[in-house]
């Protein structure tokens, strides 16, 4: 499955959350979320569009591997696979041991919603601000998706220009300036 997303910087939850609330979205919870991003030992993850991410959040650990973002859509599709793992200090254990690097932590706030089939993510990152972002699973090329992401985002009042770039890569971007 392929994970279509649009995520925009906002200055204020508040009017999203109310119109989630309008809606009778679900809302899942909030969490804090860390995540550890590694770099492979034999190919910069930074230009083959990659990542390789293990996240800490409610005292759960999940490794996911995203694939390159596609091209040819206005929003942010690509393949992630999941893993849950028991014991996260022995995966990064593991993964040093085999030549990977962290790359980058990114701390947030997220709180978590669903409504129609889409997770909706309102967001306090680290360093970052405040941002809102829409995903939905489809099929790769499947451009109905796309078009239920972006409708439903401007329904929730989620306007201003999509931000492909994932956090990791605004996180690394705000180190180089």
């Amino acid at each position: 499955m392929i994970e279509y997303e649009l995520k925009a910087r906002v200055d204020d939850l508040d009017p999203i959350r109310a119109a989630l609330q309008a809606r009778g979205a679900a809302r899942d919870g909030d969490r804090d979320e860390h995540d550890v991003y590694y770099n492979h030992p034999g190919r910069d993850f930074a230009e083959t569009d990659e990542a390789l991410r293990v996240r800490y959040a409610d005292g759960e650990v999940v490794m996911t591997y995203k694939g390159a973002k596609m091209t040819g859509t206005r929003l942010k599709a690509r393949e992630e696979l999941n893993l849950a793992v028991e014991d996260g200090r022995v995966l990064e254990t593991v993964l040093v041991r085999l030549g990977f690097r962290v790359t980058a932590v990114v701390r947030k706030r997220r709180e978590l919603w669903t409504f129609d089939g889409a997770s909706i993510a309102l967001d306090r990152v680290e360093s970052l601000g405040t941002f809102a972002e829409v995903e939905i699973l489809g099929e790769p090329g499947d451009t109905s998706v796309e078009e239920r992401v972006g409708d439903l985002a401007e329904s929730l009042g989620i306007t201003g220009e999509p931000i492909t770039s994932s956090y990791l890569e605004l996180v690394l971007g705000q180190r180089e300036s």
